[in-house]
């Protein structure tokens, strides 16, 4: 690599102290571009990722709203990566970038502390994404075939 990055992980999530365990860390390496770390705290079950490129002037990109499937009611296909914000689900090939999103056509408000509150579950593959969230009037599932492009 010819480089050496030393990064703060309480830093790059802004200031949030972990509480972190092997069984709920995943890391999934491109090459020599970058590597996606997926991970749970343990104290919350909030789920976050970070793709941090191997070069000093590539852009870390940091969500602390991922969908892991790490979590047991969340199942989310082995290569994938998503997150969601107030009304999505957002979905992106770890291997080639491409990305494909599922709305839930309103703001559902999570609490990503507690995110079962409102997302109940998920099943993410290549082709679908199913999800039970909670809305105004109560709970649904919401279900797209997805094109990652």
């Amino acid at each position: 690599m010819g480089v050496n990055r030393k990064l703060d992980l309480s830093d790059l999530l802004g200031g949030v102290t972990f509480h972190l365990d092997q069984k709920y860390m995943r890391c999934a390496f491109k090459d020599t571009s970058y590597v996606w770390l997926l991970f749970n705290n343990c104290t919350t079950g909030r789920g976050y990722y970070l793709k941090i490129p191997f070069n000093k002037k590539g852009d870390i990109s940091r969500k602390a709203s991922a969908i892991n499937g790490i979590d047991p009611r969340f199942s989310v296909a082995e290569g994938l990566a998503a997150y969601t914000d107030r009304g999505n689900i957002f979905i992106e090939e770890m291997a080639t970038g491409k990305k494909a999103m599922m709305t839930f056509g309103e703001d559902i408000g999570p609490d990503y502390n507690a995110i079962h509150e409102t997302i109940d579950s998920v099943n993410i593959t290549p082709r679908r994404v199913w999800a039970k969230i909670k809305t105004k009037n109560g709970w649904q599932e919401k279900e797209k075939t997805i094109n990652l492009e």
